[in-house]
């Protein structure tokens, strides 16, 4: 049986792959840390943790995210950042403004790209940085 969750992809195939396709894995990679991270803090209702995750998730917070961990990232990093931040996008959440948006899909971008690579000690590294100090959205 093949092991989806442990999928690691050549470089050949991350580059064939599309930008939002990269985003969309990423989004869940983000995500999945997110309410990971907040249960492991001591929240503990469902509606809390909800609210509390999409905090976090927003375009907005995922650009201030972003902010936390640019000038960390490699070069081979920051190319794939510049993929998803510059991908085409057909519409604009109405609470994130643009570049905003553009910046939370290039973070989903990298992280996709970091999951599908097998590199999880650098994202875990990244997050880490990205909710040191209980990073607030």
């Amino acid at each position: 049986m093949k092991d989806y969750f442990n999928t690691i992809l050549t470089g050949e195939q991350l580059q064939s792959m599309s930008v939002l396709g990269l985003a969309h894995i990423g989004d869940a990679v983000y995500e999945l840390l997110i309410r990971t991270w907040l249960c492991t803090q001591g929240r503990t209702t469902s509606k809390g943790l909800h609210y509390e995750t999409v905090s976090y998730v927003r375009a907005p917070a995922q650009a201030k995210a972003l902010a936390r961990i640019m000038d960390k990232l490699t070069e081979e990093e920051l190319a794939v950042f510049k993929r998803g931040r510059n991908a085409k996008v057909n519409s604009v959440p109405k609470n994130a403004d643009i570049s905003e948006y553009h910046s939370a899909t290039g973070l989903e971008t990298l992280f996709g790209y970091l999951y599908l690579k097998g590199e999880r000690d650098r994202i875990d590294e990244l997050f880490a940085l990205i909710v040191e100090d209980n990073y607030a959205s």
